[in-house]
């Protein structure tokens, strides 16, 4: 049980600093430094992109403001494997409502630590 709560502890860790480099404009360095070479990122909008991809459309993206994840669950897929699944909610300047989505990331550890895999979200009506 210790291992999974230090692995929930340290992949939550991780979409907080994901969240943030969102938030102040160092998204596309973030995410292009900790996605895998053959990562993907399946996005509510129906587009499939790969670290690249994300990394530069990033570096165009108008930042959050503030967000908030809830309801976060591990997934222990094997010792270097786990998905983390949460509810996220950005909030963008000027924009009516935020965004609410079901995310999940999947995650697989490295010498140089736990890398982004597969990152998935699908909108949810709030």
């Amino acid at each position: 049980m210790t291992d999974s709560r230090n692995t929930l502890d340290a992949l939550l860790e991780l979409e907080h600093a994901g969240w943030a480099s969102l938030s102040d404009g160092t998204g596309d360095e973030f995410y292009g430094r900790i996605m895998t070479d053959d990562a993907l990122m399946v996005l509510a909008n129906g587009m499939v992109m790969d670290r690249d991809t994300v990394a530069a459309a990033l570096g165009e993206s108008p930042p959050w403001t503030r967000y908030e994840i809830a309801d976060a669950r591990l997934v222990a897929i094997d010792a270097d494997t786990a998905a983390l699944v949460y509810r996220g909610t950005g909030y963008r300047e000027g924009a009516d409502e935020p965004f609410v989505g079901a995310m999940s990331s999947v995650y697989t550890r490295s010498t140089t630590g736990w890398k982004l895999a597969l990152y998935q979200q699908t909108a949810v009506a709030d």
